[in-house]
């Protein structure tokens, strides 16, 4: 009898241990692209880059603004010439071929590869943009990217 008592309590701490673990937040999605694809970067009219860390690179097209984040530190994007090259998604370049939406796939380098991947665009206001490229250790314009898909 006293083993079923103890077997009905561990099964019953065990129920309640996972009925608690399924009511916490559920996981964030590892990629929320920017939604329209409208509002995403376009590669084809970059005008000024700021690489602010190893792992975030602030970007200008024309009025808009983004922060760049990558998935992990990418200090090679400070090597070489001062190019950055954007790669969209193989899956978007159909539909929207200069578009950096923060998708898996996306990836940014510098003339030394490897490429190094996106992992969240976002846009920022002129404010945010400015503060973080004082604190850029690298800064160029967007005049070496692609002009074909």
């Amino acid at each position: 009898m006293k083993s079923v008592l103890t077997g009905l309590l561990a099964l019953s701490i065990t129920l309640a241990t996972n009925a608690a673990n399924a009511q916490t937040k559920p996981h964030a999605p590892a990629y929320t692209p920017l939604r329209p694809v409208s509002d995403c970067l376009r590669t084809d009219r970059i005008n000024e880059w700021h690489i602010v860390n190893s792992r975030t690179v602030t970007v200008r097209t024309g009025p808009d603004r983004y922060l760049v984040k990558l998935r992990a530190s990418c200090p090679q994007l400070s090597y070489g010439a001062p190019t950055l090259l954007f790669r969209a998604s193989d899956a978007n370049k159909a539909v929207a071929p200069f578009s950096i939406c923060g998708e898996a796939g996306e990836s940014v380098r510098s003339t030394q590869p490897p490429s190094c991947p996106i992992q969240s665009v976002r846009k920022i206001d002129k404010a945010e943009f400015d503060k973080l490229g004082a604190h850029a250790g690298r800064s160029g314009s967007g005049a070496n990217q692609p002009t074909k898909p």
